[in-house]
């Protein structure tokens, strides 16, 4: 069944349709949603969120083919909002990047990770992020900023930052440097 019937399915009602629908894509939401560091609990409130939008939202569908970019933005969106919520940020995504329609992901025709591959690359995100927690500011607050606001535009983080959008950039560098190099140098340890 193409991605057209399945929705025309859903729309019209046909139970099966949306359990295709949510077999199809729900791992792939979760990963999404847990990617953004979230609880389980609020995972799983992403996920619900997410389905609810696409409820909402299915009969305005214009490109059916491309339902799971759709729905990963979608989560994105729900997991950062969320994910601000809980640390008390108050940002607000680039409302340009709010009207345009989001285009096709390569997660999207991603394949399913080895559980093995999964457990490494959680604990590497766990490096990542205790490394980052010894950093000095402002590149501490940056990176979390980048994080946890990665549809914030520039002028807003260096604002949330308490400095001017031209030097957010050239900073931004900097500390990603530092941390390529903190990274780099554990790795070399034995």
């Amino acid at each position: 069944m193409s991605d057209q019937q399945t929705i025309d399915a859903a729309l019209a009602g046909d139970q099966a349709a949306w359990d295709a629908l949510v077999t199809r894509f729900s791992g792939r939401l979760w990963s999404v949603a847990r990617a953004h560091g979230l609880s389980a609990a609020d995972a799983a409130d992403v996920v619900q969120g997410t389905w609810l939008r696409l409820v909402e939202s299915l009969h305005t569908i214009r490109d059916p083919e491309r339902i799971g970019s759709w729905l990963l933005t979608t989560a994105r969106r729900e997991a950062s909002l969320l994910s601000r919520r809980t640390r008390g940020e108050r940002l607000v995504a680039d409302p340009a990047a709010e009207r345009a329609e989001p285009g096709p992901s390569r997660a999207d025709h991603a394949v399913h990770p080895d559980p093995a591959l999964t457990v490494l690359s959680a604990e590497e995100g766990r490096r990542l992020w205790r490394t980052v927690e010894t950093m000095h500011e402002p590149c501490r607050s940056l990176l979390l900023l980048m994080a946890t606001a990665p549809d914030a535009g520039v002028h807003q983080l260096a604002v949330r930052l308490g400095m001017p959008s031209g030097s957010y950039g050239p900073t931004r560098g900097r500390c990603l440097n530092r941390l390529r190099t903190m990274l780099t140098a554990q790795e070399a340890q034995p």
